[in-house]
């Protein structure tokens, strides 16, 4: 029996190793605080703000940022990439330590852009004396079912980066006051340009992508900003891109406000008798209607919370109007389906003249 026992413990123990050394490392799952059935647009979305809290700019008092920031970035690299995910699910941290391991930098920078740290879209304290480079404002055509169910969008971005050429060159040129003395008592003020000398440079195109979100709810004409990713200066700081929205119109649904708009047409029969039918909604779902009534022309129903997500409280939702509109028969009615229509309905003769515009 003592042989059984130690071979059973044996292999508790092999077993247990092998656990061990299979998921050893950083748990990436819980550094980006989604679960392990996390789509990659659930990924971007959880790096996307925790980078903004845990950047070391904005936790200069905790001697731990720079680690929990590099954590976020290794987590991010691995979960957002299809085959480095496999690997890592399968054999852990240890089954990537071969493969190549990129910059979070730029990682970071394809969210929020290159240069600086941005709070609120805006630079840091930013010097009024260094000449920066133009903003570009780009519009970005997004649809109305990414503004319900939001989205990340790849935008490729080729950029004029300077590089260190061979030579000098004039830089920081500046207008100053040179006093020259005349004589005794006579002085001669003259204002002359001076300027420094600097490494020569030249523009080289650099391609990158960069990761928009499109937020639940977001309005038209809305800016999206990446820092440092505008029009460069050789003597200062590159501008800004900003990204404008613009929503594009959809073919079923009108967007005004938080509440979305759409027209129904429905036959004569249906219009008398009472209809039930589903609408496919922006994201896929279905929004039943049922009418036991008659349905004039014209008459509206309301489906409350089935509208857009507000974008300052995504937790609130407009309201779906449907129109809906009568198609009448297109075949002529002979005189005894005339008369069959007028017994049943029993409806006499309603002809009133009246102004229905009042002003409008």
């Amino acid at each position: 029996m003592a042989p059984r026992g130690m071979n059973l413990w044996s292999v508790c123990g092999l077993l247990l190793y092998v656990t061990t050394a299979v998921f050893a490392g950083r748990d990436f799952y819980q550094i980006l605080g989604v679960t392990k059935s996390a789509t990659v647009r659930d990924v971007k979305k959880a790096y996307r703000k925790l980078a903004m809290q845990l950047h070391p700019d904005r936790n200069q008092d905790d001697p731990k940022a720079q680690d929990k920031f590099a954590d976020l970035g290794a987590a991010y690299e691995v979960l957002s990439d299809e085959e480095k995910r496999k690997q890592y699910d399968a054999y852990g941290e240890d089954g990537l330590k071969e493969g190549h391991h990129g910059s979070h930098n730029d990682i970071f920078s394809s969210f929020f852009g290159d240069f600086g740290f941005m709070f609120g879209g805006n630079r840091q304290q930013q010097d009024r004396n260094i000449p920066r480079g133009n903003d570009i404002i780009l519009d970005l055509e997004v649809t109305l079912e990414e503004v319900y169910s939001g989205n990340f969008v790849e935008v490729v971005r080729n950029k004029p980066v300077a590089k260190e050429a061979p030579g000098k060159r004039k830089c920081n040129c500046r207008q100053e006051m040179r006093t020259t003395q005349l004589g005794p008592g006579r002085f001669q003020m003259t204002q002359e340009m001076v300027c420094d000398e600097c490494p020569n440079v030249k523009l080289v195109n650099e391609e990158r992508t960069l990761e928009v979100e499109i937020e639940q709810g977001v309005r038209d004409e809305m800016e999206y900003p990446f820092i440092g990713e505008g029009e460069p200066h050789i003597d200062g700081e590159p501008g800004d891109l900003r990204f404008r929205i613009k929503v594009l119109k959809h073919p079923v649904f009108e967007r005004r406000g938080d509440d979305l708009y759409t027209n129904v047409t429905i036959s004569l029969v249906e219009a008398l008798v009472g209809f039930e039918m589903d609408i496919k909604h922006l994201d896929g779902h279905k929004v039943h209607i049922v009418r036991d009534k008659i349905t004039k022309p014209g008459a509206r129903m309301w489906k409350k919370g089935e509208g857009l997500p507000n974008f300052d409280n995504i937790n609130i939702r407009g309201s779906l109007i449907i129109s809906f509109d009568v198609e009448f028969p297109q075949t002529q009615l002979d005189e005894q389906q005339k008369d069959g229509i007028r017994g049943l309905l029993k409806q006499g003769s309603v002809q009133k003249v009246y102004n229905g515009l009042q002003g409008y």
